[in-house]
């Protein structure tokens, strides 16, 4: 093994993730934040982001092959390899703001005395590389002591340590071959297969004899399969939404059209499924960045905007079916289950829920909300209000309700008792915004079952008596 030492800075979804993975495959790592109590959170082995498989390579790993530190000069001395992997939030322009990333490599320029390859791990613009290398160089620093590099990370939240360590494919961005090297030998427990033979390695799709494809680009072409790879994921999210406005509208059934669409293998299943649209902090900003960079070349990449208005239009869609099934909002109370923006992870970055959620609270009804992981994260960013509480769980959120509304497809809500919960409501609506359901089987046990997509179901209701507990 190869080992080399590496400079993670910053310590969120990505750094976090990168440092201790980077660890488990072999190396020297030492992750940087300028948050001190984040930093001695993670000392005292502490966990600041809910992720599966995290918080036990934390505990493998913290003091022994990773360490925290806020001591940024410190590090970048010691290593060889320096990751930038801090904020790139979105503008009001939908440029990404790369303010972070400019102040990280000032800091960096005083403290290289050697040669060190500066990687970057950010979600940055084409030409992102180019600017560092200017930077640095105005900063006094010589070309011979650096190379800039771009590693695009494609993790989704929920499984990202899986994925960083059985990718898709690990995409290198170097000018030149000695900056491609470093990053061959960083990666080459997973590139060549050694890690998978190890007895406590991580399972997963790779392995010793089908190991991690990496592929060797210029970085700009990596700044670009970065954005595009995100692009056309919400595209995909966007398409299939659009088409199940229409299925609906001609009472066709957007699950079997999705199957039938992922069964081209020149397609495939995933992000083929109907529901409020995407969120997070990578899809909404990752695509405006990707308009805002063709614009600046003189593109009219108008495709993307149309993606952008389709996916906020869905929580409207979405909305209106409530709307619909109760026929007044106000002074209802509604059961909704799930905060998160996706399933799997505590992040509420941009998550259809709470957009949803706002828009019911204006219109004058009460929520009570539940959510497995990301409940303490909302009570933050939701507006304080006698209309909103939290509850322990699906049942009790749903008690005397006037109906469950489905947000996040969290796999416990696909697994509701639903006699328990048909007999917990003040009326039996279920309005999905996952199809979580089939709405067979929701009709049979005595919901009026609304979801995306599909033909709603309000004969269950019929007859059932207002319940009083």
């Amino acid at each position: 093994m190869n080992e080399v030492s590496i400079c993670v800075i910053g310590s969120g979804y990505v750094g976090l993730v990168a440092a201790v993975c980077f660890a488990e495959i072999g190396h020297r790592v030492i992750c940087v934040d300028n948050d001190e109590a984040k930093v001695n959170l993670l000392r005292n082995g502490g966990v600041p982001i809910y992720e599966r498989h995290l918080p036990e390579l934390l505990k493998k790993h913290s003091g022994k092959g990773v360490e925290f530190t806020t001591d940024l000069g410190g590090a970048v001395r010691e290593c060889e390899a320096v990751f930038i992997a801090v904020g790139t939030p979105q503008g009001d322009s939908g440029a990404a703001d790369l303010s972070f990333v400019e102040a990280v490599v000032s800091e960096i320029a005083r403290e290289i005395s050697g040669y060190k390859v500066i990687v970057e791990k950010s979600t940055v613009p084409v030409y992102t590389n180019e600017w560092i290398r200017r930077v640095l160089n105005r900063l006094g620093v010589p070309t011979a002591r650096f190379d800039v590099a771009s590693n695009p990370e494609f993790l989704r939240e929920g499984s990202a340590v899986e994925d960083f360590l059985h990718p898709d494919r690990i995409v290198v961005g170097a000018g030149t071959d000695r900056a491609a090297e470093v990053l061959r030998r960083i990666y080459a427990p997973l590139s060549e297969g050694t890690y998978y033979s190890r007895p406590d390695a991580l399972p997963g799709m790779c392995s010793a004899d089908k190991p991690a494809k990496l592929l060797v680009t210029s970085a700009q072409s990596a700044e670009i399969i970065k954005h595009a790879s995100n692009a056309f994921l919400a595209l995909k999210i966007s398409f299939i939404n659009a088409v199940s406005n229409l299925a609906e509208s001609v009472e066709a059934d957007i699950e079997d059209i999705a199957a039938g669409i992922g069964m081209d293998r020149r397609i495939g299943p995933r992000f083929l499924h109907a529901g409020l649209g995407y969120g997070g902090s990578c899809f909404p900003k990752d695509v405006a960045a990707f308009h805002w960079v063709a614009h600046q070349q003189g593109l009219n990449f108008q495709l993307l905007e149309e993606v952008r208005r389709i996916n906020d239009a869905q929580r409207e869609v979405f909305f209106n079916k409530v709307r619909s099934a109760l026929w007044t909002l106000r002074g209802k109370k509604l059961a909704a289950l799930g905060l998160a923006f996706k399933c799997d992870t505590d992040d509420i970055r941009e998550s259809p829920a709470l957009a949803v959620i706002r828009q019911l609270l204006d219109a004058g009804a009460q929520v009570q909300a539940y959510d497995p992981a990301a409940m303490e994260r909302a009570k933050g960013v939701l507006p304080p209000s006698d209309k909103m509480s939290y509850a322990a769980n699906p049942y009790e959120a749903a008690e005397n309700a006037d109906a469950v509304l489905i947000l996040t497809e969290w796999g416990e809500f696909a697994r509701l008792d639903l006699p328990r919960l048909n007999r917990l409501l003040k009326f039996p609506i279920v309005i999905d915004g996952r199809n979580l359901y089939r709405p067979q089987t929701m009709a049979e046990h005595g919901f009026t079952y609304v979801s995306m997509g599909r033909p709603a179901n309000y004969e269950a209701q019929l007859g059932k008596p207002r319940k009083t507990l």
